[in-house]
């Protein structure tokens, strides 16, 4: 009996592997969907003369019973196994509206296969459609690509399939993901202008210090002979000499700086510190926090109005949080609901939420509309993104026009102070003169 190695992804998306020794494929599907996994990829040991050759004969789920096709591992720039936020939204929006239109999920996935233009997702749309034909449900298709749709994804469509809305969570799951889209389009917008006044800073002061002020040392130490600088122009001229002589160690500094800063913030404690501080700093503080609020409000309230069942819906939040504070404060209320506890205590510990947030919560646990409430505070927290947004840039500008200004001013009057030092001498000793006469 011929032997299949399978790899397979559990409810958690954990991959696991194993070898079945069974008489084809798809009993080897069925036997791995009986252990409530779900499978990725199904492979035939070879014996005999293919193995002897060192061929590896891949037998993918979904695919009609004797197409085979190798697995070659080769990773191509531009070709890898994700896809960018905006690509996936736009393909989610389009399958809504073509499901929610009455044409079947398989013909919808051929059409948007058929126009897509970017690669990657053209051919994991194809994929889909193969695993739906080969009597994979969807939401196990998805699973099968775990770099391109998330638990979140994959749970709201299972969610979809099981209460038989499927058209409905995908039209959901679309505006999801175009809120979350315009949100953070916002903070990246807002976050340009300061971005690019700090890159032309930079780019001054390289000018200033390795180009202009040299030119004013040539100067002085013609005028002055060796006679004592202003403390503060000596300064910036040691400033400036230090960059022009040790200007690659200097820039190498400032890498390993980077370097380890992004280590740190690979740590436990060093993503704890990093995210505390997006969410305590002055100006940004508040859009970070604006946002983290809002991504949990919607994400929760979007998984339980789909029939995601509560305890499952916080995992996934979890993941999804995208700040450790926050996660943590998620991690509490799952452990707080898991043992028959309330949300609103756990979220009022965590000293994240506001009292709003958390008397709205309140109410909704009470009156049993909690995915109403928690939608609704989503809403409310868009808005406030924009406003804090808008208010962010609006004090920002300023504070680096004013940084800017002062960086440029004291190097300008460092290199005046002397000639200002030298025109009072001369004046002085023409003075001195005409009292003489």
């Amino acid at each position: 009996m011929p032997k299949f190695s399978y790899v397979a992804m559990d409810q958690k998306g954990k991959e696991t592997k194993g070898v079945l020794e069974v008489s084809s494929q798809s009993e080897a599907i069925d036997r791995v969907k009986e252990m409530g996994l779900f499978p990725t990829r199904i492979v035939q040991i070879e014996t005999g003369k293919a193995a002897k050759k060192g061929k590896l004969v891949t037998k993918t789920p979904g695919k009609k019973k004797g197409a085979l096709d190798i697995n070659i591992n080769i990773k191509i720039p531009g070709l890898g196994g994700r896809v960018k936020t905006k690509v996936l939204t736009t393909f989610t929006r389009q399958l809504a509206t073509l499901v929610d239109a009455g044409l079947p999920l398989l013909r919808g996935l051929r059409v948007l296969e058929r126009q897509e233009k970017n690669a990657t997702l053209k051919r994991i749309i194809g994929e889909l459609a193969l695993a739906i034909e080969g009597g994979s449900t969807f939401s196990e298709a998805l699973a099968q690509h775990p770099k391109v749709f998330n638990r979140l994804f994959v749970s709201m469509v299972k969610a979809g399939e099981l209460g038989g809305v499927l058209e409905v969570v995908l039209n959901r799951l679309a505006e999801f993901m175009e809120k979350a889209q315009r949100i953070k389009g916002k903070v990246v917008s807002a976050m340009f202008y300061p971005s690019a006044v700090l890159t032309v800073a930079v780019v001054i002061l390289l000018v200033l210090m390795t180009y202009v002020v040299p030119k004013f040392k040539e100067v002085f130490e013609g005028m002055f002979q060796g006679k004592p600088l202003p403390g503060f122009t000596q300064f910036v001229l040691n400033i400036s000499n230090t960059v022009r002589q040790h200007f690659l160690p200097t820039l190498a500094g400032i890498v390993v700086f980077f370097i380890l800063f992004k280590l740190f913030k690979r740590t436990k404690f060093g993503r704890k510190a990093v995210d505390l501080l997006k969410l305590k700093m002055p100006v940004l503080g508040p859009v970070f926090t604006k946002v983290a609020i809002a991504r949990f409000s919607r994400t929760l309230g979007t998984l339980v109005h789909s029939g995601v069942p509560i305890l499952q819906a916080l995992t996934i939040v979890k993941e999804t949080a995208g700040n450790v504070v926050v996660a943590n404060a998620i991690s509490a209320v799952h452990d707080s609901v898991k043992e028959g506890e309330t949300i609103a205590a756990p979220l009022e510990a965590a000293g994240v939420f506001p009292p709003m947030v958390i008397s709205m919560v309140d109410v909704g646990e009470q009156t049993g509309a909690l995915p109403e409430m928690l939608l609704k505070i989503a809403d409310t927290y868009d808005d406030e993104v924009d406003n804090a947004v808008s208010a962010m840039t609006s004090l920002l500008e300023p504070i680096m026009i004013v940084f800017l200004a002062l960086i440029v001013g004291s190097i300008v009057i460092a290199m005046f102070l002397p000639l200002i030092g030298a025109i009072g001498m001369m004046s002085g000793e023409g003075l001195g003169e005409r009292g003489g006469d």
